[in-house]
């Protein structure tokens, strides 16, 4: 048995060192209570600006929302970079792996990334969201194939997919391909749908999923973060909902809404290979002579020097 844990907490939006102090805090205490994997929610070092349109209705852009997109840009990190660094040096001090959502700085381009760290080795894998939602893709860009990491650890396969990516059926093939055996879900989808989407990919997968989502409220934000649409549960910005769930769809932990915590679980390895005897997805309950899937796992770079 192996002990994970699912961080449900908001981060400080725009501050990526007191984020990335607040993500070392959570990491410590779960890792004291003998987690040796700690997931945290999408966006989490960055921030997930809900209720802002950064002044881009259609056919038009404001300076107040390109200052606004300043402000978060500035607030971005690098996965190479110093903060991520102090969080990898944490994870080795306490022996935990790591999986994070990030709002990922690489040149003038912003990615929703959900970056794997490893005690031993540091970051040892960056997945860059595939699709943004909605007006996501105004302030993110999109990730490609060659960011579908799976990692091999003590405690099994991890994986991560982010948020509503949740939905591509193709993805979650293409995961459960990899041999996903942790399947890791950083959200700040806090409907209480969520959970029935996170109960049957486990079922689907045969996997354990962990899924990850900030609680945070309005007055997190700074005094002049613009929200422009009410938001549906009043003060409460992203309201949690984490949940830890096995191969078999039982509900191991969460879901739990409006409150920061932790959810810890218990993982038997054992139980996704012996759910495997009358359904594998990708093995002998696929039909290849029927469906194919192909995956694109080429790096694309929109400049080429050769």
């Amino acid at each position: 048995m192996h002990t994970v844990a699912v961080v449900q907490a908001g981060s400080v939006p725009f501050d990526a060192e007191a984020s990335v102090d607040k993500a070392i805090a959570r990491l410590r205490e779960a890792a004291g209570n003998g987690a040796e994997l700690v997931v945290f929610p999408e966006a989490f070092i960055g921030g997930y600006p809900k209720g802002s349109t950064f002044g881009a209705p259609v056919g038009m852009r404001t300076e107040q929302g390109r200052a606004q997109f300043q402000r978060y840009f500035d607030g971005a990190v690098a996965v190479d970079g110093p903060e991520m660094g102090k969080l990898a040096e944490a994870a080795r001090e306490v022996g935990a792996f790591v999986v994070i959502g990030i709002i990922e700085r690489s040149g003038n381009t912003l990615y929703c990334t959900a970056v794997m760290v490893d005690p031993e080795l540091g970051v040892v894998g960056a997945h860059r969201k595939l699709m943004p939602t909605g007006t996501e893709r105004m302030i993110w860009g999109f990730g490609d194939g060659s960011t579908l990491d799976t990692m091999d650890t003590p405690f099994g396969r991890v994986g991560s997919v982010i948020c509503w990516e949740n939905y591509m059926p193709l993805l979650r093939q293409a995961m459960y391909a990899k041999g996903v055996e942790l399947y890791c879900a950083p959200t700040v989808d806090d409907r209480p749908t969520w959970t029935a989407t996170m109960t049957h990919i486990a079922l689907e997968g045969r996997t354990h999923v962990l899924s990850a989502c900030q609680f945070i409220t309005k007055s997190e934000f700074p005094d002049d973060h613009p929200f422009d649409e009410e938001l549906p549960y009043g003060e409460t910005a992203i309201r949690g909902g984490s949940v830890i769930i096995a191969p078999t769809g039982e509900v191991l932990a969460g879901p739990v809404y409006e409150e920061e915590t932790i959810l810890y679980a218990d993982i038997d390895l054992g139980a996704k290979t012996r759910s495997h005897l009358d359904f594998d997805p990708v093995g002998h309950y696929a039909r290849p002579d029927v469906f194919e899937l192909r995956v694109d796992t080429r790096a694309k770079g929109s400049v080429s020097f050769e």
